[in-house]
């Protein structure tokens, strides 16, 4: 439990989280001006935005460079004022009659058109959430847009709407005034300051919210009048095809739900003036808008850990929003690793920030699961616990308290290796058939160089690794070729490893056991789909001579194969838990090792392709690694004596 400063109550009654700069620039300048500006200079008799009446009131740096986002504020408050009252004023059908088809391009039209309902309620925490949807559906579309005439999407929105490619089809100056709302860390830059936990629900003007929605049309009719009508293609959105596995908490039930709000009013994780936020999240939970929920949940979070951070660490300046110059804190926690940022995770805040989700398609468990969690955090920063909450949060504790990764690339190595296994556990359960001496369990005599048994080299090899490499393991008896191999293998693969702060060179090479051990699984298939094959139509009689004569090599080469896999998903179990403790000069070698296995697996996935079916040519390679593995394992030996 973190212990609290006497600061941390003057930090928790903030009024607000923007510095002085972008106070200034978000609720101030764009009041300065007073003028009585006549909607028919904005938008003309045929509901076309006027875009040159908008584009004269953007100024430009001094300095010939750049835009001046203050003064372009400061000119465009008295616009931004007419459209927000524009549109309180137009009755909602009315609205929809005029720009329905402008909003087409977003391919979420309903979404823009519910904005005046939204705008006449008042409520600053819906206007806000509605400005964080706005803004990552805007950067979806300009995206679809944008790969029209361009490659690769700009990740970052301000690449987006700085691009020449956009300029070329919009205009350069219309997309200086998309900047100076949503482009860039100098100007309003609404969707940063939002998404990222700074702006309470009262900061937000809401008539930056109606210009946005202006311009959302009035890009949708320029796209219209270039293209005669032609629709836009969009991309695909993401999909969490991993939404189930990483269910971690229990479902939420009323009780938990009424619990959260009362931990909301009390707990040290929570700004007062971000209390409407926590509260509408959880409303939304209830009402079965889980995308709502999630995206008014993910900014708070952040925000919450800022303010424990600077609380702790005695700088609450450092609450205030971020400069371009000024870092600020991010997530730590394994859990938000998991769900935020492994890139093969659901990286739920950015597919969400981005616009990459339908929001309609988000699934209740990540809703669940980041409200859970936060349920938690608010449990944990709360001065008075009663046992009666203790019992009711108890499963969701022990849910966090119990949690191990499961997208950090060192868990997927291992779920990687056990899935290989289980590919591996398949081969000798096929049939076969008999063929004279030649059978699924008799390896080839010899190895290229006469005299010396393959399995016996394996068996060899594996007694090296064992008595040099596996200290700290279990000792109980046991070997590549009995079922206890698996039960060892299950075992280590499910150990949990402190993965927060790996190394760059503990991740390196952990990339090369992904890929290793991605190839030694897809040749495990590769023979299980051949062995089926074979055998059907071997009971068939349909295998020609040479088929017959290939088939009888392969039934005679598994055993090795097996063995040899074994081993190196034995080497890559070990070497996981001893990567660590290399030293520089002998993580080179162990390097350049590495890739020489990776070059076999790859081969080797490539020699038991259906296609290929060489297997002799395997049976080479294997013998080559096995030599190389042998004279890696007795040099390193010789090095520690």
């Amino acid at each position: 439990m973190v212990c609290y400063c006497p600061m941390d109550i003057c930090i928790k009654m903030r009024t607000t989280c923007l510095s002085p700069a972008v106070h200034k620039m978000v609720c101030q300048l764009g009041f300065e001006i007073k003028d009585n500006i006549e909607i028919i200079n904005i938008v003309d008799k045929d509901n076309q935005v006027c875009w040159d009446a908008i584009c004269s009131k953007v100024y430009h740096a001094s300095s010939g460079t750049g835009l001046d986002y203050a003064e372009s504020v400061r000119q465009l408050g008295p616009l931004c004022e007419t459209a927000y009252l524009y549109f309180l004023s137009l009755p909602n059908e009315k609205f929809e009659e005029a720009f329905r088809e402008y909003f087409h391009w977003t391919n979420n039209k309903e979404l823009f058109l519910s904005v005046p309902t939204v705008l006449k309620s008042m409520d600053g925490t819906k206007i806000s959430l509605l400005l964080m949807k706005m803004t990552s559906c805007l950067e979806r579309a300009l995206g679809d847009v944008y790969v029209t005439v361009g490659k690769d999407c700009p990740f970052l929105l301000r690449d987006l709407v700085s691009s020449e490619e956009l300029a070329t089809i919009f205009g350069k100056s219309v997309m200086d005034v998309l900047r100076i709302f949503i482009g860039s860390p100098e100007s309003l830059n609404l969707r940063n300051i939002l998404w990222h936990g700074f702006a309470s629900p009262h900061e937000i003007p809401p008539k930056y919210c109606s210009m946005l929605l202006l311009f959302t049309g009035g890009l949708g009719q320029i796209l219209q009048a270039n293209n005669s009508g032609t629709l836009l293609v969009h991309r695909p959105y993401f999909v969490f095809n991993s939404a189930e596995e990483l269910q971690v908490f229990p479902d939420l039930d009323e009780e938990v739900l009424s619990l959260s709000e009362k931990l909301v009013e009390e707990s040290k994780f929570v700004l007062a003036n971000m209390i409407p936020y926590w509260k509408e999240a959880i409303t939304a939970f209830k009402q079965l808008r889980y995308a709502d929920c999630a995206i008014l949940i993910l900014p708070q979070l952040e925000s919450g850990l800022r303010l424990i951070f600077t609380t702790v660490n005695n700088c609450p300046d450092r609450m205030l929003t971020a400069e371009s110059n000024t870092l600020y804190t991010t997530f730590d926690e394994e859990f938000l690793w998991d769900v935020l940022n492994h890139q093969e995770g659901p990286r739920v805040r950015d597919h969400l920030s981005h616009g990459e989700i339908q929001l309609c398609d988000l699934p209740r468990g990540i809703a669940n699961d980041l409200l859970g969690f936060s349920i938690v955090l608010l449990y944990k920063y709360c001065n008075h616990n009663t046992g009666k909450e203790a019992a009711i949060l108890c499963p969701l504790i022990d849910a966090l308290g119990s949690y191990r990764s499961r997208f950090h690339p060192v868990a997927l190595l291992q779920k990687q290796v056990l899935q290989c296994m289980t590919s591996l556990q398949k081969w000798f359960l096929l049939p076969s058939p008999c063929v004279g001496h030649t059978s699924t369990t008799d390896g080839p005599d010899d190895m290229t160089d006469p005299g010396i048994s393959f399995c016996a080299e394996i068996m060899h090899v594996f007694s090296l690794l064992r008595h040099h490499r596996m200290s700290g393991f279990n000792n109980e008896e046991w070997d590549l070729q009995t079922d206890k191999w698996f039960t060892f293998m299950e075992e280590h693969c499910s150990k949990h490893f402190s993965n927060l702060y790996c190394h760059r060179s503990v991740m390196e090479v952990v990339s090369i056991l992904r890929r290793v051990t991605a190839k030694c699984h897809l040749a495990s298939n590769n023979i299980i789909s051949t062995l089926k094959l074979r055998h059907e139509q071997w009971e068939n009689k349909t295998l020609r001579s040479r088929q017959r004569q290939n088939y009888i090599r392969l039934l005679s080469s598994t055993k090795t194969l097996s063995l040899v896999i074994r081993l190196i998903l034995t080497l890559i179990i070990v070497d996981l838990h001893n990567i660590s403790s290399k030293m520089p000069s002998e993580y080179q070698k162990y390097l350049k090792h590495l890739k020489f296995i990776l070059q076999y697996a790859e081969n080797v996935s490539t020699y038991t392709n259906q296609d290929k079916n060489q297997w002799d040519e395997a049976m080479q390679l294997t013998s080559k690694i096995i030599m190389k593995i042998r004279m890696f394992f007795e040099a390193s030996n010789l090095n520690e004596r």
